[in-house]
C-alpha cells in the first residue's frame, strides 16, 4: 500500500515528527542510529511484517522534518511496530502520562544497550528488596562523587521499590 493523504504541516516541528525524532535517535541497536533509508526498506520489503506498506526515503525525511504530518494509519501502523512502541504513541491518541510511560520504556532500553548497565542490572536480579534498595543508594553516592545528577538524564525520579 503506497502512503499517500498527506497535507503539508505549519511551520515548527510537528508531535509527530518529534516522536518520530526521538524514536529514530533512541530506539536502534547499539551503535549509530537508523537511517530513513533502512527504516524506508525494511518497511517496505517486509510486506508481510509490516501490513504491505511501501514507504521512501524521502517521505520519511518529511514526517521528520515536519513538512508532512498526516500520514496513513497503516504507515503509523508499520512505524509502531519497527520501533516497538504502540501506534497511539505516533498517531498522538495517548494521554499525557501514556506518552509519558512509552518513552521511561524506550529511555530503559536506550541504557539496557550498554553491556556495564545490563550486567549490574542482571546481578541484582534474586536479591532481596532491602538489598536493592542499598545498590540504589551506593550507586546515588557514587553519582554524587562525580557531580553526577541523582538520576541519569531524561529518567524518572521512581522509587526503587517500584512505588512512585
Amino acid at each position: 500500500m503506497a502512503v499517500g493523504g498527506d497535507r503539508s504541516a505549519g511551520a515548527g516541528e510537528s508531535p509527530l515528527a518529534e516522536r518520530l525524532n526521538y524514536l529514530f535517535a533512541s530506539m536502534h541497536p547499539p551503535g549509530a542510529p537508523y537511517t530513513n533509508g533502512h527504516v524506508a526498506d525494511r518497511i517496505s520489503t517486509g510486506t508481510d511484517e509490516y501490513g504491505g506498506v511501501s514507504v521512501t526515503e524521502q517521505y520519511l525525511s518529511m514526517l521528520r522534518n515536519g513538512r508532512r504530518a498526516n500520514p496513513s494509519p497503516d504507515l503509523l501502523r508499520a512505524l509502531a511496530k519497527f520501533f516497538g512502541v504502540p501506534v497511539g504513541y505516533l498517531l498522538g491518541d495517548l494521554s499525557p502520562s501514556q506518552a509519558e510511560r512509552v518513552e521511561e520504556e524506550v529511555r530503559f532500553l536506550t541504557a539496557m544497550r550498554d553491556q556495564r548497565v545490563r550486567a549490574i542490572a542482571l546481578r541484582s536480579v534474586g536479591l532481596p528488596p532491602e538489598v536493592q534498595d542499598s545498590l540504589t543508594t551506593i550507586i546515588g553516592q557514587f553519582r554524587r562523587q562525580m557531580n553526577l545528577p541523582a538520576d541519569p538524564p531524561e529518567t524518572g525520579a521512581e522509587d526503587p521499590r517500584g512505588e512512585s
